[in-house]
C-alpha cells in the first residue's frame, strides 16, 4: 500500500503543483501589466510594478488553491483512469473506502496549507504591498477606510458609553481625523473630543495628537444654551479604552484581509457593543471553513477515477472540473451574500454550497462505485 500511496501522492502533488504555478503565472503576468500602468502614472518604475505583483501571489495562491486542487487531481487521474492504472491499483486491493481514505490524507495536507496561505501570508503580504504602493505613490491612506466603534464602561461608578469615529487609517497604522463622544447612563452629551492624528498600543491606550476637547460640566440630557461649556487645546493625550490595536485594525481592514483570529474577535467585539455582526459573522465562517474546501475538490475529482477511460478525453474532464470549480465560487459567493440579505444563520450561510458539493460528489461516487 506504500507504494500505492506513494504513486498516487506524487502524481497529484505533481499535477496540482503544475496547475498552481500555471494560475499563478497567468495572474501575476496580469497584475505586472496593471502594475506597470500604475507606477509610470505615478512616476514609479517596473522594478516597483515588478515587486508589487510579486506580494500579490500570496493572494492569489489562497483565492486559487482549492480550484487548482479540483483540476489538478481531476488531470492526475482521469489520466490514471484512461492508461487503466487505475483499473489496474483497483484490481490489487485499492477499494474504494481506501482511496477515498487516502485522497482525505492528501486533502488534509491541502488544507493546513491553505490555512496558512490565508491566515499568515495572504494578510502579511497584503500589508507589505500596501506599504510598497503608498510609499511608490505617495499616498499614506491607499486602502484604507474609516470606522464607526462602540464601546461601554463605567467611569468612578457611572456608566459612560462611547462613540468612536475614525476618519481614516494610513498603512503605517496611525489613525486620523478621530473623534470621541462620550455619553453618560441617560444618553446625554458630556464631552468631545478631537484629534488630528492617534496611535493605538495592544494594552488599548490611545495617544491623541493635536487634541481638541470640550466638556459639558452638567446636565443629564442633550448640552443646551444654558450647560456650562469648557473647550480645551492638548498637544497630546492619553485616553485608555478596551479597544485595543487589533479591533482597530480590524475595524478599518477590509473584511476579506483579515486572518481568522482578527475576524473572530471583531465579531465579539461587535456583538459584546450590541452592533450587527451578520456581515463579518458570515465572513469569519467562510474563512474558518474555506480551507475545508479542499476536502470537497478531492471528493468532487474521485470520480473521475471510475470513469471509463473512454468516456471522453482528459481536456474535456478538466473543463468539466474548471466549470465545476468556477459553479462552487459562484454559489459559495451567492450564499454569503444571501445570507447577509436574509438574516441567515452564519455557519449555515458560510457551509452549505460546501455541504452540497460534497453531498453531490459523494453520491456520484456512489453511483460509479456500484454501477461501473
Amino acid at each position: 500500500m506504500k507504494t500505492v500511496r506513494r504513486l498516487l501522492y506524487r502524481d497529484i502533488v505533481g499535477a496540482v503543483a503544475f496547475v498552481t504555478l500555471a494560475f499563478l503565472s497567468l495572474f501575476f503576468f496580469t497584475d505586472c501589466v496593471d502594475e506597470i500602468d500604475r507606477m509610470s502614472r505615478a512616476g514609479a518604475g517596473s522594478w516597483v510594478a515588478l515587486q508589487l505583483a510579486l506580494l500579490s501571489i500570496p493572494g492569489h495562491f489562497y483565492q486559487l488553491f482549492p480550484i487548482t486542487v479540483l483540476i489538478g487531481t481531476i488531470f492526475s487521474l482521469a489520466r490514471l483512469a484512461q492508461s487503466s492504472e487505475f483499473t489496474i491499483l483497483r484490481t490489487g486491493g485499492l477499494g474504494p473506502g481506501r482511496a477515498l481514505g487516502l485522497l482525505a490524507n492528501l486533502a488534509l495536507v491541502f488544507a493546513v496549507l491553505t490555512f496558512v496561505a490565508g491566515d499568515f501570508a495572504e494578510p502579511f503580504f497584503k500589508r507589505q504591498y500596501d506599504l510598497l504602493r503608498a510609499r511608490a505613490t505617495g499616498d499614506a491612506q491607499a486602502n484604507a477606510k474609516g470606522a464607526w466603534l462602540k464601546e461601554h464602561r463605567t467611569v468612578d461608578g457611572q456608566e459612560r458609553s462611547y462613540s468612536i469615529h475614525v476618519g481614516r487609517a494610513d498603512v503605517a497604522g496611525q489613525l486620523r481625523d478621530v473623534r470621541i463622544f462620550e455619553f453618560n447612563e441617560h444618553g446625554g452629551l458630556i464631552s468631545r473630543t478631537a484629534a488630528e492624528r492617534a496611535s493605538v498600543d495592544k494594552q488599548g491606550l490611545w495617544q491623541l495628537q493635536e487634541v481638541e476637547r470640550t466638556e459639558w460640566t452638567s446636565g443629564e440630557d442633550a448640552p443646551n444654551l444654558s450647560t456650562p461649556v469648557r473647550e480645551l487645546r492638548l498637544p497630546r493625550l492619553d485616553w485608555p479604552s478596551s479597544l485595543h490595536a487589533g479591533v482597530i485594525t480590524a475595524a478599518v481592514l477590509p473584511a476579506g484581509s483579515m486572518s481568522t483570529l482578527e475576524l473572530y474577535r471583531y465579531t465579539e467585539h461587535l456583538s459584546a457593543q450590541e452592533q450587527s455582526a451578520q456581515a463579518h459573522n458570515i465572513q469569519f465562517w467562510r474563512k474558518a471553513l474555506y480551507p475545508f474546501a479542499c476536502f470537497v475538490m478531492i471528493a468532487l475529482a474521485l470520480p473521475f477515477a471510475y470513469l471509463h477511460g473512454r468516456s471522453g478525453g482528459i481536456s474535456l474532464k478538466v473543463f468539466g472540473g474548471i466549470m465545476l470549480g468556477i459553479s462552487f465560487v459562484l454559489l459559495n459567493n451567492v450564499a454569503g451574500h444571501m445570507g447577509i440579505l436574509n438574516n441567515w444563520t452564519p455557519w449555515a450561510a458560510a457551509a452549505t454550497p460546501s455541504l452540497i458539493y460534497l453531498a453531490l460528489s459523494l453520491a456520484a461516487f456512489g453511483w460509479l462505485v456500484r454501477y461501473r
